[in-house]
This record gives structure tokens, C-alpha cells and sequence, in this order.
């Protein structure tokens, strides 16, 4: 069974503009022959041998577990400030999911397979998105989604 990781989405209001901001280039950069999008934090996961065996990174947005993306490995980089961090590639495919609520937390956590939102299904997923974050998180709150 794949292991996966949660992380909170910080500035993004929205699957698209999570979306948006991948897409632009220096977020981006080359893995195995192709361009990957990327996100940096402190450390490594000591279990990434099963993150990238299958596993995927959950994006919590504006608190609520919205959109997930292949993990397709790791690599060193340097932050803004010239500090060491992590690289965790990612597919740049994103899969809406169920929404699930998710309380804030710092970093990232491991999240198992049966505890991972299911993919969304094909046409609910234009009108999740569609709705205002606010609405979208009640709902999940509720349990309605």
C-alpha cells in the first residue's frame, strides 16, 4: 500500500491557483527527462522509499484537503535565503478528491492509504471547484462532500 503526505497549501485560495503558481517556470524543474513541479520544506521524509512507490502529496487548502499530485522522488535545493532544504517532485497532474476537513499543522505529515480522500468523480469535480472555498469547506465539514 502507498504512503502518502498531507501539506498545507499556504497563499493558495484555490486548486487553481495552486495550479497557476506551479505553472509558472521557476516552480518547475528537470527529473528523468521531464519538467516536474516541486515543493521545498526543511527535511527529507525518512520513509521516502514508500512515498514514491505510489504515493502522492494531499494539498490542504484554505482547510480542507482538496487536490492530490504524484510524488515522483526527491532532491537537495537551496531556499530563497540560501538555506538547505528538500525538494519533493511532483507529477504536475492534479487529481481533485473528496474534500475532506483538515485542522492547520505545520510541515507535512504521513497519511496512509486508507485514511486518503478518494479521487473525485468525473463531472463533480468542475462543481467542487466551482464553489466558493467557504461553502466547499461547510460542506465538507458537514460531511456532505
Amino acid at each position: 500500500m502507498p504512503l502518502h503526505l498531507v501539506k498545507l497549501c499556504v497563499g493558495a485560495s484555490s486548486i487553481e491557483d495552486l495550479e497557476r503558481w506551479q505553472a509558472m517556470s521557476r516552480n518547475k524543474r528537470p527529473h528523468q527527462g521531464r519538467r516536474v513541479a516541486f515543493h521545498t520544506t526543511f527535511q527529507k521524509p525518512t520513509r521516502d522509499a514508500e512515498l514514491i512507490e505510489g504515493g502522492s502529496l494531499y494539498w490542504v487548502i484554505k482547510g480542507t484537503i482538496l487536490v492530490r499530485q504524484p510524488i515522483v522522488g526527491f532532491g537537495e535545493g537551496k531556499k530563497e535565503d540560501g538555506s538547505p532544504c528538500c525538494l519533493i517532485l511532483l507529477d504536475p497532474a492534479l487529481t481533485a478528491v473528496r474534500p475532506v476537513p483538515r485542522r492547520a499543522f505545520q510541515g507535512w505529515r504521513y497519511l496512509t492509504a486508507a485514511d486518503a480522500p478518494p479521487d473525485a468523480k468525473a463531472g463533480a469535480v468542475d462543481d467542487i471547484a466551482a464553489m466558493p472555498p467557504k461553502m466547499r469547506k461547510s460542506l465538507a465539514d458537514l460531511g456532505l462532500l
